[in-house]
């Protein structure tokens, strides 16, 4: 007696990887449209998970040259909300073990809220260690936000236990830090490492800016995570600014 197409496609759903291919050979002989179908289906999975590990080679190249040199406890680090016009600026630093690959990390620019949320616990879980720095809307305001940022960076790495060995950055380089470091332009979807602090960096600050929404429910930061929306805009105009407002972002709307 055959398998239904629902029993097949439970055993495609349950079966890892690696062992994919095999199991999908064993049902190429059914002639069911159903069956064609989803062994169309799992065959673009499996090419998808193929192609996601050629880049993941890829974006842990720099991480596997510093192995190579010695280091083991390499940070990635990267911040979100340098833009908008309120609330913190968030920066996160990340030490992943030797060799650990995760699909999906990326530029969290390029990832839906529900795949950053699910990644940020698989990273969080994985990590070696993991902190967060932050600096707020006053500290951006009286030392300008590149400075804010490079402050929100140092707090982050200062953090991590164990202490980083090595620290790459996404397209500055920080100063006051003693840690060897190197800047990569776009580094946030060329090192895993950064990428994974990308992501865990924007998952943390979006759960503040809903946090505050409750707080100054007038200004749809749980929309715009402070971000300059024409909505947003209009809200300020109205009512004027709130406490996290950076004074020195919106003085051209009061």
């Amino acid at each position: 007696m055959s398998l239904t197409i629902t029993e097949i496609k439970n055993i495609l759903s349950t079966t890892d990887y690696d062992g994919l291919p095999e199991v999908l050979d064993g049902f190429r002989a059914d002639e069911r449209s159903g069956v064609i179908k989803l062994i169309k289906q799992f065959e673009n999975k499996y090419s998808a998970h193929l192609a996601e590990l050629k880049r993941l080679e890829e974006i842990t190249m720099f991480e596997k040259d510093l192995y190579s040199k010695g280091y083991k406890l390499i940070a990635g680090i990267d911040e979100v909300g340098r833009g908008p016009l309120a609330g913190p600026v968030v920066t996160a630093a990340v030490i992943l073990p030797v060799g650990c690959k995760i699909e999906g990390v990326n530029d969290s620019k390029k990832l839906t809220a529900h795949k950053r949320e699910e990644l940020s616990s698989i990273i969080k879980e994985k990590a070696v260690a993991y902190a967060f720095g932050m600096a707020s809307p006053i500290e951006i305001d009286d030392i300008n936000i590149l400075q804010a940022t490079y402050r929100a960076m140092r707090k982050a790495i200062s953090a991590l236990n164990p202490n980083a060995d090595f620290v790459l950055a996404d397209a500055v380089t920080i100063p006051e830090i003693t840690v060897p470091q190197r800047g990569i332009i776009k580094g946030d979807a060329k090192s895993i490492s950064i990428g994974a602090a990308s992501i865990i960096a924007k998952v943390e600050r979006d759960a503040m800016m809903d946090e505050y929404a409750k707080i100054y429910p007038e200004y749809g930061f749980e929309k715009n995570k402070g971000y300059g929306s024409a909505e947003h805009i209009a809200a300020i105009k109205e009512y004027g600014p709130c406490p996290i407002h950076r004074k020195t972002f919106i003085k051209n709307f009061i």
